[in-house]
């Protein structure tokens, strides 16, 4: 039984999901879309099922509504896909290659019986070579196991036992499976570094030579590719910001090989501007005004119904005055942040945890004051230590391009948390343009670029030191709305409002009474909790089906334009929001 796939204003989806290009960074025009029903059978041993006893809907992950299943099938179970393909007349170029988003949480692949390859990590992308097992009819199998049990691979908000801040786990195939033909020699990947006027565009192969074409607004420019490299230097520069989200699009032709892909010009900074440390955009001081977004849908859990998903919500939290999300603990496919780019949000990307979660160690001690911890002797176990770095690197190689992500969260409240310092050192020789939040929360005795601090309940001690200062999470006050709730018997969130006015007064006040006054003292972002209710967390700006927007526009742009006449100097003191205070906080939480 399938549910019929529909955007949150009623418009019905294709059955067959997810049709749009995945990769949107380095698009060919050889593109078989493999989403859509497979054969589906859950089994506790390994060997490939002689037959299936069920359909699933690619790719949504089994427990969601949409996949057709809504099970979560044993820890450490072996799940397996089964579908058959013809390639059409013509695709096959030299190489045929299997792509999939993603996969959670350990992959192997079979052709035609043939094992190709296997692939361990839930979040990041995989791609196969299916090219020397190719029939004329296919038999394409898929087997992934997944075990919550063993903490050792990233697993960020999933949990066997969800409830308040922890989630329904997701298992198996949760993004686009697809299939591209690329000639014998061609690109495999490409890096795209840019500041605020020039944009270097490395292949990776010394090798490969031919030309880029550029659209700038002044025309079309062409610049030779040398030794797998292209520079391009516009002469009159678009700097990218939320506010003014150009991108630069081009087409790289290498020998046989022709990709689309595209780069954005904008530099991040931090400078001491009289006498405080503010974080800058393109050589100016912009205050990162902010929500925390799970990356979680009712009806696909993972994985929404349809890429437009993504854009709707980027849309909605730039309507309330919004110009970042701070992406939490989830790597996103690919399509989401080219949505970032595209119009215009900024991105603070986390890293997935990995390792044991205390309550007591983690959350409530801190949340009470409890904050001085060392932490390289935490969580010491080499295989955990390795499992996570892996996965940092991986987030890194594959989202790196993308100018909307002006930062990276590695530890979140001491999830996981270790030797923050050495983590921080090997993040930084990855990336060494954008702004880096080692341990948001707490526990931040090691090296970081950020102050970064987590305030639900009093008391509020903002004050700016040697190091730009950030509110990394903040808020979180709940309305529920009836008829928009996963669970109507539970609630969680930090404070509670009783009706869409009470939650103006209480959102607007706490960022009239704390956040603005410290805005003018050196604060340089703020993250609110959060986009939207995730099953008991009901202290969304808009219901989990994302129907209801709790807020009104307007008054939020105008906090927003206040927020950043304050970073830059320019705030007037007569003008107010709102001087109601926020709601007494009743929970405590991440």
């Amino acid at each position: 039984m399938f549910c019929d796939l529909y955007t949150p204003e009623g418009e019905q989806i294709a059955q067959t999901p997810w049709q749009r290009y995945p990769r949107p960074q380095l698009r060919r025009d050889s593109f078989l879309n493999l989403n859509g029903r497979w054969e589906f059978m859950v089994q506790a041993d390994e060997a490939l099922p002689k037959r299936y006893e069920r359909e699933i809907l690619v790719p949504f992950c089994p427990e969601s509504l949409l996949s057709g299943q809504k099970i979560h099938p044993a820890e450490g179970s072996f799940l397996f896909y089964r579908r058959g393909f013809v390639l059409p007349e013509g695709f096959n170029r030299g190489r045929v290659l299997l792509q999939i988003g993603a996969a959670d949480q350990q992959l192997d692949c079979y052709l035609n019986g043939k094992w190709i390859g296997g692939h361990l990590g839930g979040y990041e992308r995989m791609t196969f070579e299916l090219t020397d097992a190719l029939e004329e009819h296919n038999e394409l199998v898929l087997r992934v196991r997944d075990d919550l049990r063993d903490k050792t691979q990233p697993y960020g908000k999933q949990t066997m036992r969800r409830g308040g801040m922890w989630y329904t786990p997701v298992s198996g195939i949760w993004q686009t499976v697809w299939l591209e033909s690329v000639p014998r020699e061609y690109v495999h990947a490409l890096r795209i570094r840019a500041d605020d006027c020039r944009a270097e565009i490395d292949t990776g192969d010394p090798s490969l030579c031919g030309e880029l074409r550029v659209t700038t607004p002044q025309g079309e420019i062409c610049c030779p590719l040398v030794g797998g490299k292209a520079v391009v230097e516009p002469e009159h520069p678009s700097r990218w910001s939320p506010e003014h989200p150009y991108l630069y699009h081009f087409v790289l032709t290498a020998g046989q090989d022709r990709v689309e892909s595209y780069f954005a010009l904008r530099r991040l900074e931090i400078r001491r501007l009289d006498g405080i440390a503010r974080l800058c955009l393109n050589g100016r001081p912009y205050f990162f005004h902010g929500v925390l977004d799970q990356g979680y849908y009712s009806d696909g859990l993972f994985t929404p119904a349809d890429p437009s998903c993504y854009e709707r919500d980027i849309l909605t939290m730039k309507s309330l005055g919004f110009n970042t999300l701070r992406k939490h603990i989830k790597i996103e496919p690919e399509e989401f942040y080219y949505q970032c780019d595209r119009l215009g949000m900024a991105v603070v990307q986390d890293m997935v945890n990995n390792g044991e979660y205390r309550f007591l160690r983690d959350t409530l001690l801190p949340t009470l004051g409890f904050q001085r911890r060392r932490d390289q002797a935490l969580h010491p176990d080499p295989a955990e230590r390795q499992a996570f770095f892996a996965g940092m690197e991986a987030a890194v190689r594959q989202l790196d391009n993308h100018p909307c992500i002006v930062g990276w969260t590695i530890f979140n409240e001491g999830w996981g948390q270790f030797d923050s310092t050495a983590a921080y050192r090997r993040l930084r020789a990855l990336d060494d343009t954008r702004f880096i939040d080692a341990a948001s929360g707490w526990f931040s005795g090691g090296e970081s670029d950020l102050d970064s601090r987590h305030i639900y309940f009093g008391p509020w001690r903002l004050r700016a030191g040697s190091r730009p200062l950030v509110l990394s999470e903040f808020g979180g006050c709940c309305l529920a709305v009836e008829g928009h709730r996963f669970h109507p018997g539970r609630a969680y969130g930090y404070s509670a409002a009783r009706n869409r006015e009470a939650l103006a007064r209480a959102v607007l006040g706490l960022y009239e009474k704390r956040v603005l006054p410290a805005v003018k003292k050196g604060l340089c972002a703020a993250i609110y909790t959060q986009l939207s209710d995730v099953e008991d967390e009901i202290n969304g700006l808009v219901t989990y089906d994302r129907k209801v927007v709790k807020l009104d526009a307007e008054p939020m742009r105008a906090l927003a334009q206040r927020l950043q006449e304050a970073v830059s100097g320019k705030e007037k003191d007569e003008r107010t929001v709102c001087a109601d205070s926020p709601s007494e906080g009743r929970r405590t939480g991440e």
